[in-house]
């Protein structure tokens, strides 16, 4: 255990869902938290907080955080015939409860008070904490949009929207949408049962879902704490800055300091997404028919299931490359951040994951939305028909249908090349410049971190 001494006030110790969609941010808030002489604990799988310590090298906040290594738990056969429908990944957490437990109760023997972060999928993990460990406060952190909240859940949110039109459209959303995954029954169950909870923080801001937040806000009896985005909170105290000369700038920003502003798209679908190589065929050759400039991250997504060994490698279409020489890259990974900060993107093609989206929207980029699963069909209405800074390539109706050349090529040209993508481009860079004004020093996001900060030390 790091923290030895019995004089500090209070530590910090975060328990995030082991995806890095969901660690990503709460490391960053971990970062921004230390930066206010706090120390913080990370509650990690070891491999993942080996990467982290890495990553903070130097950084802000780097003294005051400290790494609680967990083992990676594996299902046995038992098991697995006990498991009664409960998905594989709960059967995992389950075996975590007991060593987070441990690391906590001795956390909170070297302070006046342990405050517990933690992602919401780690609910059931940090729920009994309050009945073992009695100097503890404990504070949701919820990685998703609240519109999909409200959406999916609307028994936890009030309904109280007067707009006609949106009311349609939520009505249209749920019979498309019918069927809760396993980790939205988690969500909703634990909407309904946490009751020791001190508050919830969300990675979210006024400027892109104030009605839902305010109706969020309605709903709860204890604080909501709402100050992302997270990335632009953190760049704007980092004392590194993302353009330091002496990092490796990668090849497709030095690709994208020879085109146009706004001349290229980018296309990602996030660490987590495989695509069939029919549907990479046909986004190939609607890249290349759409005489568009374009940066693809192509590889398999972490989750894959194991491909049979004729199948597990992704191929590009004979000559694709040769072809769009010059105004197209393909990659295997890219700096999502730069690339988006960068003034030749014009336009962002993806799965419509939280992070992707509140990423894109910061630094005024719109998207063309193809959810893929989870929250992202929900995150993709919000953007298209609510924001309208987006243009859909595949709506959640025909999720289980090839998306062809020809719609791709269409949704690339209208977001990169027609009057309505301008527009959006537009509203984007509007929404952009308001976000940035809310985390900057004075800006209401900015208090409301400081507000929180001031809250767990009182």
């Amino acid at each position: 255990m790091a923290t030895n001494s019995s004089d500090n006030e209070v530590i910090v110790a975060m328990v995030p869902f082991s995806d890095y969609s969901h660690l990503n941010n709460l490391f960053d808030l971990a970062r921004f938290i230390a930066s206010h002489n706090i120390p913080v604990h990370l509650i990690c799988f070891a491999d993942q907080n080996k990467e982290l310590k890495l990553r903070v090298q130097g950084g802000l906040g780097a003294s005051n955080i400290h790494f609680e290594d967990l083992l990676r738990p594996s299902l046995t056969e038992k098991d697995d015939d006990g498991r009664d429908g409960v998905p594989p990944v709960m059967l995992l957490l389950r075996k975590l409860t007991e060593p987070i437990h441990k690391i906590c109760r001795e956390l909170s023997t070297n302070a006046k008070k342990l405050v517990i972060i933690h992602d919401l999928m780690m609910s059931d993990q940090i729920q009994d904490v309050h009945t073992l460990i009695s100097n503890v406060e404990s504070y949701i952190f919820h990685t998703g949009a609240t519109f999909s909240r409200y959406s999916s859940f609307r028994q936890s949110i009030p309904d109280v929207v007067d707009d006609d039109d949106h009311e349609n459209l939520i009505e249209q959303m749920q019979n498309e949408f019918p069927v809760l995954e396993p980790h939205q029954k988690l969500w909703f169950r634990l909407e309904h049962e946490l009751k020791l909870q001190s508050g919830e923080i969300i990675n979210s801001c006024k400027e892109m879902e104030g009605k839902y937040l305010d109706l969020l806000a309605k709903a709860k009896h204890k604080p909501l704490w709402i100050f992302g985005p997270f990335h632009l909170m953190l760049e704007s105290h980092d004392s590194i800055s993302l353009s330091s000369s002496n990092m490796t700038r990668h090849e497709s920003l030095e690709f994208l300091d020879k085109q146009d502003v706004n001349s290229v798209i980018f296309i990602s679908f996030g660490s987590t997404t495989t695509l069939s190589q029919e549907q990479i065929n046909e986004l190939a050759l609607g890249l290349e028919q759409s005489n568009h400039r374009f940066i693809w991250v192509l590889r398999k997504g972490e989750k894959a299931e194991k491909l049979k060994e004729e199948d597990g490698k992704i191929e590009l279409p004979e000559g694709f490359e040769e072809r769009v020489e010059g105004r197209g890259m393909v990659v295997k990974w890219a700096p999502q951040l730069e690339i988006l900060r960068h003034p030749s993107t014009g336009g962002f093609m993806g799965h419509c994951g939280w992070n992707s989206c509140i990423e894109s929207i910061s630094m005024g980029v719109p998207l063309a939305t193809w959810p893929i699963s989870y929250d992202q069909p929900y995150n993709a209405v919000l953007l298209t028909n609510l924001l309208k800074i987006g243009v859909s390539v595949k709506s959640w109706a025909h999720r289980n249908e090839l998306v062809t050349a020809s719609t791709i090529e269409q949704a690339v040209k209208t977001l990169m090349g027609t009057t309505e993508g301008e527009e959006m481009r537009q509203r984007a860079a509007e929404m952009s410049k308001k976000i940035k004004s809310s985390v900057s020093d004075g800006g209401p996001a900015r208090k409301a971190m400081e507000s929180f900060i001031s809250n767990i030390i009182k």
